[in-house]
């Protein structure tokens, strides 16, 4: 029987149109240089830019398999991991392929357990990275400490567009090292920090981002513990702000007098 040497390129590609692309990716390719060139070639290939790989259960096999062939792959723009529980030697190794990768744009691992200590490898990738504009951390356990390493990230990092941080258990303390961030930061135009743990002094530090930040656009912070006195920083932000068109504020507890405080500014605001 024919070796994989020997077979022609065409019974190859007859082979390759009974296999599903995520298997070509994870376990065809990198078995042999001339199955690399072949499959290269291969227009089901070329064309996956998608890869969902949601709530699969994958395992430190699966995420290395990932790992090896985004080292070569060159059409992946979005990579969705979310429920997957990737451990932390898992993360690491994504973190350090994205570092170089020059296609994916999109990368999303909600609801992987990430705590701080995997979260400092994908900031340090973040630090780097020249090409992802999209980040989805939704549903981790992050924290003040995570959030540190993510906001120290923001100041070099010059891609980035979205970031989904909800449902992370983060308080003030780790707010006001992204606020601090986001006084500096010229990309992030959306921010998500909806369900975390942000009271009137986080406000604040947010309020006083607001001042200096002229590229944010749309800022999520419902489910909160922001109260009138946290509205009123933000109304003294906004008062100054000439960019975000969007801030939810639903279930909080900023009453009728924040909302009070909220109204006047967008009686004043400017921006359309």
């Amino acid at each position: 029987m024919p070796s994989l040497h020997e077979l022609p390129v065409e019974i190859i590609y007859q082979i390759l149109d009974h296999i599903d692309q995520v298997t070509i990716l994870l376990s065809i390719r990198n078995v042999c240089i001339r199955l690399n060139t072949i499959t290269d070639q291969y227009r089901r290939y070329q064309t996956l830019t998608t890869l969902n790989l949601s709530y699969k259960r994958i395992g430190n096999r699966e995420v290395q398999r990932l790992v090896n062939a985004l080292q070569q792959n060159k059409t992946l723009t979005a990579l969705y991991l979310q429920g997957n529980n990737i451990d932390s030697q898992g993360v690491q190794d994504l973190a350090n392929v994205l570092i170089s990768n020059k296609t994916t744009t999109t990368l999303n691992l909600e609801a992987n357990g990430i705590g701080p200590h995997e979260t400092h490898y994908l900031a340090n990738m973040l630090q780097q990275n020249k090409k992802l504009t999209t980040l989805y951390l939704n549903s981790n356990r992050i924290g003040d400490q995570g959030i540190q390493y993510l906001a120290n990230a923001l100041q070099y990092n010059k891609t980035l567009t979205t970031m989904d941080l909800q449902g992370n258990q983060i308080g003030d303390q780790g707010i006001q090292h992204l606020a601090n961030s986001l006084q500096q930061n010229k990309v992030l135009t959306r921010l998500d920090l909806q369900h975390n743990q942000i009271a009137h002094q986080g406000a604040q530090y947010l309020g006083d981002a607001l001042r200096k930040n002229n590229t944010l656009t749309t800022l999520y912070l419902s489910n909160n513990r922001i109260d009138h006195q946290g509205a009123q920083y933000l109304a003294y932000g906004l008062q100054q702000n000439e960019t975000l068109t969007t801030l939810d504020l639903q279930c909080n507890q900023i009453g009728d007098q924040g909302v009070e405080y909220l109204a006047n500014v967008v009686r004043e605001n400017k921006v359309t």
